[in-house]
């Protein structure tokens, strides 16, 4: 082979050899093009708002779950949801908790205001009559507080009564603390609706008569099943006790339970508090009384 035709030779493979580099620079940067579109089979995508993934998969019609559901190799299942706890307060601010005994000076601030279970107070001489505010006859229903008077004896006069309604007697005595005992004489007459339309009147009229006045709204007391008088029943006076709370959170007053002191291990009214009829307290169960309230002081 002469030297022309060997330098033509090896011209040839030069150009075919970089005619090689180049068409395998092309694919090379072909295929790094076309790989870098699309993500690779193993590479998962994030799941859209609101959706869980599972094994990379996704609803065949692109659609994310609706709430609650979770998606499982493509399917969406639903997931139940976890019940929602209700929020319950760690204290209630209209029941009174306990405090220290406030003891006698505290107590003579007081007065009650009721029925012939808190007339027991005056009758055994347990507080002075100028801290108990109940009619002549003792004994004072619910739902006629309006139109009933009670015996009020000012502490100036305390030998004296004067007969005034209870809104009249609020306005001239404005005592600084009023404990409220009614609704034993209703529990077995009057429904939900009625009771408080009743009680929260009541209240109200006091309220608007003295508005310096601290309101404590008193526990209906338990009684012996059985020997109270008809329709008087300690499940009634329980559902009672509930509305007596409501309206004191109604009415920004204070619900005193002194009814859980004065119960047994049956719910009843504790025996030696019984004066005979499973409805009117001992001296010693109207002192229990003040003692809680002593200790459950409204400050």
């Amino acid at each position: 082979m002469n030297d022309r035709t060997r330098e033509g030779f090896y011209t040839l493979w030069t150009i075919a050899i970089l005619i090689c580099l180049a068409v395998c620079v092309f694919l090379l940067a072909y295929v790094s093009v076309k790989g870098g579109g699309e993500p690779a089979a193993d590479a998962a995508l994030p799941p859209a708002d609101g959706q869980v993934q599972t094994d990379g998969q996704v609803p065949a019609d692109g659609q994310a779950p609706a709430d609650g559901q979770v998606l499982t190799n493509g399917q969406a299942q639903t997931q139940e949801q976890a019940p929602v706890q209700e929020q319950i307060p760690v204290n209630n601010p209209t029941v009174l908790a306990e405090t220290l005994d406030l003891g006698q000076e505290y107590q003579d601030k007081l007065v009650f205001l009721g029925d012939s279970t808190t007339y027991g107070f005056r009758a055994y001489d347990v507080l002075p009559r100028t801290q108990v505010w109940t009619p002549a006859s003792g004994t004072l229903a619910l739902f006629n507080w309006e139109v009933e008077t009670i015996e009020y004896y000012a502490p100036d006069s305390p030998d004296t009564a004067q007969t005034l309604s209870i809104a009249d007697t609020a306005a001239a005595r404005k005592p600084e603390y009023l404990v409220i005992t009614l609704g034993v004489n209703g529990v077995s007459s009057l429904g939900e609706t009625e009771f408080k339309g009743y009680y929260r009147d009541l209240v109200q009229a006091i309220q608007a008569a003295s508005p310096g006045t601290r309101i404590m709204c008193q526990s209906i007391y338990p009684v012996i099943d059985g020997m109270a008088p008809e329709g008087i029943t300690n499940a009634s006076i329980n559902s009672a006790n509930q509305w007596i709370q409501a309206v004191a959170a109604e009415t920004g007053t204070r619900y005193l339970n002194t009814h859980d002191s004065l119960t047994d291990d049956t719910g009843n009214l504790i025996s030696s508090y019984n004066s005979g009829d499973g409805l009117h307290l001992t001296p010693d169960g109207l002192r229990a009384i003040l003692a809680y309230v002593r200790s459950h002081a409204y400050q």
